[in-house]
């Protein structure tokens, strides 16, 4: 047995990951040795201010905005001889062609300008579909490259995780990993997350501990107020490199654009004070716009679509009009009587009868899901009796004309086919009429784990012929495999015509893209129709400025209220569509071509 006098003391040096260093690094400052100036006075020189200042300035971290702007005046010694030359470009060139990536002109300008003249910190602003994404993937990469850059954080919206995983893991060969539990965000490397998750206080916690060489966040116009959780999550974290993407850095406030760029580069114009009284008429007209544009300029990038970018193939659209059955008929007008006595009673709400006229266009399953819910509610009287007739009537109508009339567009056309529905009742049916027909078909909807997404749209790309999805389901979903939309029932907001378009129109599509609206005849869908396409003409033409405007109208009560106002209140064919060619003159007030709007176009340059 040992005795204690035989124990010795054993130094052994363990090596400690650079995130554990820090909890055992001291924070106290520390001094050289002094120096004698006269007889009564010494002076000792900081040795940990320096080390502090430098990782300051290498973070971009400063209490005031004039630091920034100067420690940003020597970007420019920083490029050396070749520093010209993108590495990414020649050390991708063979891997490329190997795997089908293009690169466009427009794409690799871009990435030149962020390395060369922002320093790796810029707001990237294409309109929607020129690929941001890759432009982002690039810059990452050449820094990578570099050996500038060794963990990156990538905040995304939920729905795009998996987007962002195989873009940059098959496009740049980037060994990117996705936030599942809370020991990830320590782990280092390059991680995507939720920016949902990332801002919920445990995981902000551990986030603003970290020191990341570059930081990416997706979607960034959800940043562009500095009171919500996601700007003050993303001005806390501690980042070399940094680049916000989002196509729309502006909408309707001045401020917006102004939150997005400090929090970018603080200090580039100035404090807000400043900013308004040196740039700003009003929250939408800006003045000295010459000087407010080259500001704007050097840490914002904005490509359009064109000549000098890229010009998407063609939209070819066909109007399906669907002459309902007798029975489906017969459905469509009692609920279209019962909607509007009782939208004429009610002084609230309007949008739960809106709907239940919507679904009657769209399927008879659809419209009795809503009616159970109206009878569970605690409908008396006449109008119990009323609906528990229309629910009869309705579960005793099997087969649609519209189910009929995409089996034949289906047939017709051989090809991979997407239907977007709005209804879930509406998915179902379409499911099970078309599996008993033995055509392939997968349903998509916001149901489904971000996992189950991918899974799903694998199998469309693989196997499947037909894929039916929701509003929810399709949100951040790239499918420029397959060139066959069909709007099975109208959404009443033109932006979810133009999102649903989106998922196949965009960067990578080589096909024209074929667009089926379809409508029933004599029932609303048919001025709905009418308004979208004759009037706005939505489906023909990318409106990457649509959400603008829409929210520059201020209608009152909404878009799709003001509608169901204007259908519900009157009964002639001709008075309806009257009404609506006045309230499609609110757009033609409102578009981009306006001065206002002009203005603020102008400023984000491109």
């Amino acid at each position: 047995m040992l005795q204690p006098s035989t124990f010795q003391d054993i130094q052994i040096t363990v090596p400690i990951l650079p995130s554990l260093a820090r909890m055992f690094q001291k924070k106290e400052e520390t001094y050289g040795p002094g120096e004698e100036v006269s007889q009564h006075l010494q002076v000792y020189f900081s040795q940990s201010a320096p080390r502090e200042l430098v990782q300051r300035i290498r973070y971009k971290n400063f209490d005031d905005p004039a630091w920034i702007k100067l420690s940003l005046q020597g970007t420019a010694l920083r490029c050396t001889s070749g520093d010209e030359d993108l590495l990414v470009i020649s050390h991708l060139r063979e891997y490329f062609a190997r795997c089908g990536v293009v690169l466009y002109p427009h794409q690799m300008n871009t990435v030149q300008r962020v390395v060369h003249q922002m320093n790796g910190r810029a707001i990237l602003a294409d309109e929607v579909g020129l690929g941001k994404t890759i432009e982002a993937g690039m810059i990452l990469k050449e820094y990578i490259l570099r050996n500038e850059v060794a963990n990156a954080l990538i905040l995304v919206p939920s729905t795009l995780i998996w987007q962002w995983f195989f873009e940059l893991k098959d496009k740049f060969n980037i060994p990117v990993r996705i936030q599942r539990s809370s020991y990830d965000w320590d782990k280092g490397g390059y991680l995507i997350a939720s920016l949902d998750t990332a801002k919920r206080p445990q995981n902000k916690a551990i986030i603003c501990q970290q020191h990341y060489d570059m930081l990416i966040v997706d979607e960034a116009h959800k940043l562009k107020s500095e009171k919500t959780q996601n700007f003050q999550l993303v001005n806390s974290v501690v980042k070399k490199y940094f680049l916000l993407l989002t196509a729309t850095p502006v909408q309707n406030d001045l401020k917006e654009l102004y939150n997005l760029i400090n929090l970018l580069r603080p200090g580039q114009l100035g404090t807000y004070k400043d900013f308004q009284r040196d740039f700003t008429v009003d929250k939408r007209t800006a003045q000295n716009t010459e000087e407010l544009q080259r500001l704007i300029g050097s840490v914002l990038i904005r490509n359009r679509r064109g000549k000098d970018t890229i010009e998407l193939t063609k939209r070819l659209v066909s109007l399906v009009p669907v002459t309902l059955g007798a029975e489906e008929a017969k459905l469509y007008q009692r609920i279209l009587d019962f909607v509007r006595v009782k939208s004429g009673l009610s002084h609230g709400n309007m949008l739960p009868f809106i709907t239940l006229l919507r679904e009657a266009c769209s399927s008879p399953q659809a419209a009795a899901l809503t009616i159970e819910k109206m009878l569970d509610g605690g409908v008396g009287g006449t109008a119990c009796e009323y609906l528990c007739n229309l629910l009869a009537l309705a579960l005793s109508i099997e087969k649609t004309a519209k189910m009929h009339c995409v089996l034949n567009l289906i047939d017709r056309l051989q090809e991979k086919v997407i239907i977007f529905t709005e209804f879930k009742a509406t998915q179902r049916a379409l499911w099970q009429h078309l599996s008993k027909k033995e055509v392939p078909t997968l349903i998509f909807n916001g149901e489904l784990s971000r996992s189950q997404k991918q899974w799903v749209r694998s199998l469309f790309k693989a196997k499947a012929q037909v894929l039916i999805s929701t509003e929810s389901g399709g949100e951040g979903l790239n499918l420029q495999f397959c060139r066959n939309v069909i709007n099975y029932d109208l959404p009443w907001n033109p932006l979810r015509i133009e999102q649903r378009i989106g998922r196949v129109h965009r960067l990578g599509q080589t096909k024209d893209v074929q667009i089926f609206n379809l409508a029933t005849r004599n029932t609303i869908e048919e001025h709905i129709l009418y308004l979208l396409h004759e009037k706005l003409d939505l489906f023909r033409t990318v409106v990457g400025d649509l959400d603008a405007i829409l929210s520059k109208m201020q209608i009152k009560g909404g878009f799709e209220t003001s509608l169901g106002r204007i259908l519900l209140s009157h009964t002639g064919d001709d008075t309806i569509r009257r009404e609506l060619d006045d309230f499609a003159t609110q757009f033609s007030d409102v578009t981009p071509n306006t001065e206002n709007a002009s203005n603020l176009e102008k400023l984000l340059g491109g």
